[in-house]
């Protein structure tokens, strides 16, 4: 098959979950022997036409002069360029931005769009762009031949709203090597002796919600933030919670940081309400983290039984005061199952890549 992947800023990943994946899909394509194109913004730090046998195309990007509008015309500059790429499927990571121009995607290929979460429950955003988010939406669904759900809670709204079937594939993770806990001293943490969340800093992951339940406890452990604090939702959430035991550590790109300070959390803080099968979730699953989610069907359908869940700041005051060792080693042991079982990057590219060819041969 020949291969074009959108809606991405581009790989090799130096930015969050679409592009991960993009990264894992394209390079496990071409070593099956597939032709693969990755679209990337001309702003990407990678600038070779080339990486690991996928094939990069650089497209104009103003995003970094005009701001989040600059996607609208990425996306179009991209969508363009694939009319003369002749390419069997393009797959299109995510729609807000792109879904505008779809009616433009060359006939000929076959469309595949991931669906990502419900982007218009974002409570950041105004009426008019949740307005405009739900109208991308139904464009999306009008002119793509085939969808993919990464949660049986998005799979189930669709069918519901739009009387659509969809494929369910997930993300993915690889389970997490020992990591050397002698790592956390350039942090100034100690093993087990910290609580963790890593977030982007946005309302709808229930910070407030967590770091007030966290300073109502009694908990002689610190609360580590990982997360960029200089926006202005991060700025506001540093001004109201500025609690001594509160370890603002700002955005962390590096995997191998994340994990250490996954790895040895006393307890990590999933707040994520809006979505579908998330990326930071999978990850701590497969750091062996202890986690205590937002009660929500998105991260119950994953975690199930086997994490802690919260709706209100009450409920982390009591939870954080109430862990059990034997619970921690229940928790993760069938969570670290999960991974294996249904979320491994290994199953998971394969069933990308299976979909895809009975799309195409349909």
């Amino acid at each position: 098959m020949k291969i074009a992947i959108l809606g991405t800023r581009g790989v090799p990943n130096y930015y969050g979950g679409f592009e991960q994946f993009a990264q894992h899909l394209s390079e496990y394509l071409v070593n099956k022997g597939h032709e693969v194109i990755v679209y990337n913004s001309h702003t990407h730090p990678y600038q070779k036409d080339e990486w690991n046998g996928v094939k990069i195309i650089h497209c104009k990007n103003p995003e970094d002069k005009i701001g989040p509008a600059g996607q609208f015309i990425y996306d179009l500059n991209c969508i363009i360029d694939s009319r003369k790429r002749d390419a069997d499927i393009i797959l299109q990571l995510g729609y807000a931005s792109s879904a505008i121009w779809k009616i433009l995607l060359p006939k000929k290929s076959i469309v595949i769009t991931n669906m990502d979460g419900l982007e218009w429950k974002r409570s950041k955003f105004p009426k008019i762009i949740k307005f405009y988010i739900k109208f991308a939406e139904w464009l999306t669904v009008k002119y793509s031949q085939y969808l993919i759900s990464d949660s049986i809670g998005i799979q189930s709204y669709l069918q519901n709203k739009y009387s659509i079937d969809s494929k369910y594939i997930p993300y993915g993770a690889n389970l997490v090597n020992k990591c050397n806990k002698d790592d956390l001293q350039q942090f100034s943490l100690e093993a087990y002796n910290y609580n963790l969340i890593i977030s982007r800093m946005e309302p709808e992951n229930n910070i407030e919600i967590i770091l007030q339940g966290f300073v109502n406890s009694e908990s002689d452990k610190k609360m580590v933030v990982v997360g960029n604090t200089k926006n202005k939702y991060g700025e506001y959430v540093k001004s109201i919670f500025s609690d001594e035991r509160i370890v603002y550590l700002g955005y962390i790109f590096e995997t191998d940081k994340l994990n250490v300070l996954r790895s040895y959390s006393h307890l990590y803080f999933h707040g994520h309400s809006v979505g579908g099968t998330n990326p930071s979730l999978l990850e701590a699953m497969s750091s062996k983290s202890l986690i205590c989610a937002h009660n929500n069907k998105f991260n119950k359908a994953i975690l199930g039984d086997d994490a802690f869940y919260f709706n209100y700041n009450k409920c982390i005051t009591s939870i954080i005061n109430r862990v059990e060792i034997a619970q921690r080693k229940e928790f993760i042991a069938n969570n670290l199952l999960k991974i294996k079982d249904n979320y491994s990057w290994e199953k998971i590219l394969l069933d990308y890549e299976s979909f895809m060819q009975s799309c195409l041969q349909k």
